[in-house]
């Protein structure tokens, strides 16, 4: 059973080890003052500031479990350590200083996937649960419970999944057989819906599951309101960096720091020119860090890790219209 890190001990050590952390302490060095880690998780990437020079950081969760196992692992810390649950979006409320830095890894955590009772792997048995605040609506209530033209929209428009409709329809009518109630009985409902992947490809499942579980958690309404929060908390100076797994929330992360910073030319060269306010971030990295072969090798579940940071300038902050960002929405109900 691997120890709890110490105050001194290097994140490495940690049991667990997030995605990038090696290029993100990199990319925000040196490392000092008030941090704010918006996805505690298991830990790593706060264990991995404080290790690195953080002063303090305010470590916040939604996850109520990732909470309690902080309260053991993050004792030795003392008073450089505080716990809040809630949402990155709320985290200009955390914090009772100006923030030296924010970090949101997005997604789901090792931690929560490795758990089959938390109803996250198409790969374990378990009930289709999906919450990371293990409160409201499940992913079953919702496979249950919609329609088929609101599953087929969330799988679509949320999983970039181009057989939404045959697999919203497989649902609805396995469903009238019995409640659809594991993970293991939506990964077969879905995989037979789909060819058979070849070696190297991923699960059939993998776009379902990550449609549901961004529904479930309102995943892109929390990443809009992170970074509008993350920019209000931030001191003149102080550092955004952002961990995206999927294409949909980088581009959302890729076009807010681009605007921000004012490198987002206009759209159409033909309509009148707009009015350039002054940046409120500066770019830090040009472009998305990866993982490299070495943390590869390590963790595969990195492969689609991508790391972006920006620094804050003096400029009052601004939210960004969310169709400008190209935020992924449902279409909206008529009727």
């Amino acid at each position: 059973m691997a120890k709890p890190a110490t105050a001194s001990e290097p994140a490495e050590t940690a049991p667990h080890i997030p995605v990038l952390l090696k290029p993100l302490l990199a990319a925000v060095a040196p490392v000092s003052g008030l941090w704010l880690d918006g996805t505690l998780g298991a830990g790593g990437y706060t264990r991995g500031l404080l290790a690195a020079g953080a002063d303090r950081v305010i470590g916040v969760d939604r996850d109520p479990l990732a909470l309690d196992l902080a309260r053991t692992w993050g004792a030795p810390y003392g008073d450089r350590l505080t716990l809040v649950h809630g949402t990155f979006s709320t985290l200009d409320t955390c914090a009772d200083a100006p923030l030296d830095g924010v970090v949101l890894d997005l997604g789901v955590s090792s931690m929560q996937i490795d758990d089959a009772a938390r109803g996250f792997s198409f790969q374990k048995d378990g009930p289709l649960d999906m919450r990371m605040s293990q409160d409201g609506p499940s992913a079953a209530d919702l496979v249950n419970t919609a329609s088929e033209a609101e599953l087929a929209d969330i799988l679509y428009h949320f999983g970039e999944e181009r057989a939404s409709r045959r697999i919203a329809r497989a649902i609805v009518a396995e469903r009238a057989k019995a409640p659809i109630t594991t993970t293991l009985r939506l990964a077969e409902i879905v995989a037979r819906c789909l060819p058979r992947p070849k070696p190297g490809q991923s699960h059939p499942a993998t776009r379902s599951f990550q449609a549901l579980r961004i529904a479930v958690n309102r995943e892109f309404d929390e990443l809009l309101d992170g970074l509008n929060a993350a920019e209000r908390a931030l001191k003149p100076g102080g550092l955004l960096a952002v961990v995206t797994f999927h294409s949909l929330e980088d581009r959302v992360v890729k076009r807010f720091f681009a605007q921000a910073a004012g490198q987002e030319g206009n759209a159409n060269r033909y309509a009148p020119a707009v009015a350039q306010e002054a940046p409120r971030f500066e770019l830090v990295t040009r472009r998305a860090t990866g993982p490299d072969d070495e943390e590869l090798a390590a963790n595969p579940r990195a492969r689609s890790a991508k790391l972006r940071v920006a620094r804050r300038t003096d400029a009052p902050a601004r939210a960004p219209d969310p169709a400008s960002l190209d935020l992924p929405t449902l279409p909206q109900k008529s009727r």
